[in-house]
């Protein structure tokens, strides 16, 4: 009896958690022809901001017409994975018509993450101030980061990689590399950022030991800052950020060398430093692009968490009990294309840039 009795649990179970894991969603086109297309942003009347790596901003209408490129945007260091990398715009947009960008930016010893904000006047940015400048600029092409994220208190996250070549520096919080800072949304340190008036560190850091964040976004109900971060060989990461906080890299890692196999670090735990909410192992999925469902367009998926993959050109739903990730599955949507950033709009569907040299954004209907 006991036997039956567990069984038929299981298959109810089972018959009531299909209709929320089978969803089979259609890709609708919103606009192509884009050239290793890397973020999206809203506006408020309905049109969207899209960059492109190679270093153009533009502007994508209600009709899915695709502009020009902006004017006024600085000169772009483009090349390997780094370029014009994220768009945010001001939550105060409609007031202001502020938008924020991330990209590298050329200067002595390489290149460098940088972030500037300008004006949206039409089709050009106008008063555009670079509020945030990586230090120091390194001679790379790869580990740029970057994601950019409003806190709820209107300070701005800002994802910095850890260049590839200078991994160690991402345990140095004198160095803005392998970390993630805040920052006002006019340039300012914040005062009460954990690293301020610590001699040895750079006052911008927000947390330290990243290898190469490409996923960031507020938990809806906490506001706290949740990241996912590419690993080397294996290893890819989701962490809630903390301030102060020190992620690991390389020090605790589950990836392994490139090639090899061989370990780099330890694994953890350790104490002093955060263990990851969940690693994908032992092959990496690339992780970019990472968003919140607060929508009801996908029923029973509400609360759950999107990871866009560019290495499993795949979208990964994971379900979650507090930070404890319970499910995950590849959401089926008929697209196998290198997935780089994943939102959900204003009007609930979640959209996906898909980053190929022939790029595109999609919106996922049911």
């Amino acid at each position: 009896m006991t036997v039956v009795r567990t069984l038929a649990v299981a298959v109810l179970a089972t018959a009531l958690a299909a209709p929320v894991m089978a969803q089979d969603l259609k890709p609708v086109t919103v606009v192509s022809g884009l050239v290793n297309p890397w973020s999206l942003a809203f506006l408020p009347d309905g049109r969207l901001l899209v960059t492109e790596r190679p270093g153009r901003l533009r502007l994508v209408g209600r009709d899915g017409r695709l502009s020009a490129p902006l004017a006024g945007l600085p000169p772009v260091s483009a090349g390997g994975q780094c370029g014009l990398l994220d768009v945010v715009v001001d939550p105060k947009f409609a007031d202001n018509g502020l938008v924020y960008w991330s990209y590298a930016e050329a200067g002595e010893g390489g290149n460098g993450t940088t972030v500037a904000r300008g004006r949206l006047d039409g089709e050009r940015l106008q008063d555009v101030k670079v509020l945030f400048r990586q230090a120091p600029k390194v001679s790379s092409s790869h580990h740029c980061g970057s994601r950019l994220v409003f806190a709820r208190d209107g300070r701005l996250f800002v994802t910095l990689g850890d260049r590839f070549s200078r991994k160690d520096d991402a345990q140095d919080p004198a160095n803005h590399l392998g970390k993630i800072v805040r920052i006002e949304a006019d340039g300012r340190v914040p005062a009460d950022n954990p690293f301020v008036g610590k001699a040895g560190a750079a006052p911008e850091v927000w947390s330290l030991g990243h290898r190469n964040v490409q996923g960031a976004a507020l938990h809806p109900a906490t506001g706290e800052l949740w990241a996912t971060e590419h690993g080397p060989q294996g290893g890819d990461e989701l962490n809630v950020v903390e301030a102060g906080r020190n992620y690991g890299w390389p020090l605790l890692t589950f990836g392994r060398n490139y090639g090899l196999g061989t370990r780099i670090g330890e694994e953890g735990p350790k104490p002093g430093f955060e263990q990851p909410l969940k690693t994908w192992l032992p092959t990496s999925i690339a992780p970019s692009g990472l968003a919140f469902l607060t929508s009801d367009r996908y029923p029973g998926w509400k609360g759950n968490l999107f990871v866009g993959a560019l290495r499993g050109e795949a979208l990964h739903r994971l379900t979650l009990d507090g930070r404890r990730v319970t499910a995950e599955q590849p959401v089926n949507m008929g697209l196998k294309e290198r997935i780089r950033d994943v939102r959900q709009g204003p009007d609930g569907w979640l959209y996906l840039v898909t980053d190929n040299p022939d790029g595109r954004i999609v919106r996922l209907e049911r």
